[in-house]
């Protein structure tokens, strides 16, 4: 679909502006779907934080952005080959002035699997978040050399 689209003055008798919204509305849904990272950032109520992830020949080391977290918030697992990030903030807020109340609550959930390259271990894997961001360091086992097979 080519924006924006140029008509003719016999068009206007037959033009609908209920289509034109929907038609826009397909090209904006288009557009999120060729950008699945930016989908996954804004859809829902659930975020997917900023996540980075090297890899040398003995670890591999994940940084993920967690602002406002405690780390008593944050649960990690290994699951299927994939480091699962999971992490909860909530706070509430009371203020009284001259007579009225205000309460407001907010809560924010992050949730992130993270693919890791083969060989990755969970014995011996450390974690530590500090001024917001989350490091997991993993490490890798050692691969063997392949064993010679004896023909009798």
């Amino acid at each position: 679909m080519k924006l924006p689209i140029k008509r003719t003055p016999r068009d206007v008798y037959t033009w609908d502006p209920f289509d034109e919204i929907r038609r826009m509305q397909e090209y904006m849904d288009q557009m999120f779907r060729t950008f699945p990272a930016l989908e996954n950032r804004v859809g829902g109520d659930v975020l997917s934080p900023l996540t980075d992830v090297m890899e040398e020949d003995d670890k591999v080391t994940v940084t993920t952005d967690m602002p406002g977290i405690e780390k008593e918030g944050i649960e990690l697992s290994l699951k299927d080959n994939a480091l699962v990030i999971s992490a909860g903030h909530g706070k509430e807020e009371d203020s009284e002035k001259e007579g009225y109340i205000r309460k407001e609550r907010t809560y924010t959930r992050y949730h992130r699997e993270i693919l890791l390259p083969e060989g990755v271990s969970e014995e011996g894997a450390s974690a530590k978040l500090h001024n917001g961001v989350l490091t997991v360091t993993l490490p890798k086992l050692k691969k063997e050399a392949g064993k010679k097979i004896r023909i009798e």
